[in-house]
């Protein structure tokens, strides 16, 4: 196992590592849309997921990857309802063939963020 880190991403929130290469894969952690140079979160679901999926994109590039090599994501959404606009924006993120993904709604996330989102990726 490989750890990976970079500042163009938040900092773990707790004992646990932003990303980790096993074999030729990538596992992120969750991501969050803390946007790391000034530390601010947005008030909606859709700034939240920009900046979460910019999140991603910045541990893939450290890691050697990049958005276009995901090949599985697990999506998790404070309020179902909020589903389309969240969608709309995973698509400008992830072209054809799209990953596989999961998205489920919970009753809770941390710090109360409407978004988080984890991914699987080749090296």
């Amino acid at each position: 196992m490989k750890v990976v880190a970079t500042e163009k991403a938040p900092a773990a929130l707790g004992p646990y590592s932003q990303a980790q290469i096993v074999g030729n894969l990538v596992f992120t952690s969750g991501q969050i849309g803390v946007d790391p140079a000034t530390g601010t979160v947005a008030d909606t679901v859709e700034g939240q997921a920009h900046q979460v999926f910019r999140n991603i994109a910045a541990i893939l590039e450290a890691a050697g990857s990049g958005m276009s090599k995901v090949v599985k994501t697990l999506v998790f959404l404070k309020d179902m309802n909020d589903f389309a606009a969240v969608n709309a924006i995973y698509a400008e993120y992830f072209t054809e063939p799209f990953p596989a993904r999961s998205c489920v709604e919970v009753a809770r996330l941390p710090k109360d963020f409407l978004i988080e989102c984890e991914v699987i990726a080749e090296l």
